[in-house]
């Protein structure tokens, strides 16, 4: 059973140290309200995926799997919010006064540990393919003898944690460079680039749903 569980842990840093939705939002938050909005944002991504590892667990992953409009709806309704917080991104960049766009924030206002909290749990439950994954490659670890239940909650528990630390460490490595991340020039780039980054996986997901 170690051997399993080791294994799944090394696919899974694998799996989560490739950027996603998730790792733009925690550095857009850590430059926006500082390490404990990154790690909010952070801690609401992996929160959200020990959500889909417990629905996994409990078979509503692969039944939204197998259900195509409940799946796509959930699809579109994480396009949708993709698209929202990229537009939100530039908009706040295009609507800024000169005064707010030369401040060290970008986007104006800080952004609060509770929203970014939020944005990174939403970003996670929105987006099915975490759940898929569990129904996907859990089974692939699965020693005979042992609880499916079990393990796949020890598995998205294993999931959480190295998720949690691998965004934290963003997170510290961004704001150890935060004084330079927060020049007017380099935010107001670094914002825009993860607005477009945003829309850009929103309307690619959108895409895929309405195909699919």
């Amino acid at each position: 059973m170690t051997t399993a569980v080791l294994g799944f842990a090394l696919f899974a840093l694998v799996v989560t140290v490739v950027p996603g939705p998730d790792l733009l939002l925690v550095l857009r938050n850590t430059l926006r309200g500082g390490r404990r909005a990154g790690a909010a944002a952070a801690s609401g991504a992996a929160t959200g995926s020990l959500a889909w590892a417990v629905a996994a667990a409990c078979g509503l992953a692969a039944a939204l799997a197998r259900w195509d409009a409940a799946f796509m709806v959930v699809r579109l309704a994480g396009a949708a919010y993709l698209l929202f917080l990229g537009a939100q991104a530039l908009w706040a960049l295009r609507a800024g006064s000169p005064e707010q766009r030369a401040s060290p924030t970008p986007g104006g206002a800080p952004i609060g540990s509770r929203q970014a909290f939020r944005q990174g749990l939403l970003s996670c439950l929105l987006n099915p393919k975490v759940g898929v994954f569990f129904v996907a490659v859990v089974p692939q670890f699965l020693p005979e003898g042992h609880s499916v239940l079990v393990l796949t909650l020890l598995y998205g528990l294993v999931d959480a944690v190295i998720a949690a630390g691998w965004l934290l460490l963003v997170v510290l490595a961004a704001n150890r460079l935060v004084a330079w991340l927060r020049r007017p020039r380099v935010s107001r780039a670094l914002e825009g680039t993860a607005g477009g980054a945003l829309l850009t996986l929103g309307t690619v997901t959108a895409v895929e749903a309405a195909r699919a």
